[in-house]
């Protein structure tokens, strides 16, 4: 039997507030909320979810796993996500690219995509 993938898990200063933030982003519920462990999904069912744990540290450098946007209009979308709270980053990735990367209120860093149709265009 294989996996399936359940939750992305982001360590997180202050999870009650970041979750609000990516909810928002991202157009989903949170779906469970205490003061160690926040959760945001589509719904109950719907695989994956994102999880937001407590932990003491904050965060010092780039990340090693990131989310991925793919949105219908990639400068409407930044504009909106910038107003949730995102600020632009820079992780080195140089100018003239099909992506934007910004940092979530905590300062994780994501990407906005152009429109894709499939995952592999």
């Amino acid at each position: 039997m294989g996996s399936r993938f359940y939750h992305l898990c982001v360590d997180s200063h202050d999870p009650r507030t970041l979750v609000r933030f990516w909810a928002a982003v991202l157009d989903q519920r949170i779906l469970h909320e205490s003061d160690d462990e926040v959760i945001v999904g589509a719904d109950e069912r719907s695989y994956p979810g994102l999880c937001f744990l407590r932990v003491p540290d904050e965060k010092t450098i780039k990340n090693r796993l990131y989310i991925d946007l793919d949105p219908d209009d990639q400068v409407a979308e930044v504009e909106r996500i910038v107003a949730l709270g995102a600020r632009p980053a820079d992780v080195g990735q140089g100018t003239d690219k099909s992506w934007i990367v910004l940092a979530d209120p905590e300062g994780n860093e994501f990407c906005v995509l152009r429109p894709h149709r499939s995952l592999v265009d």
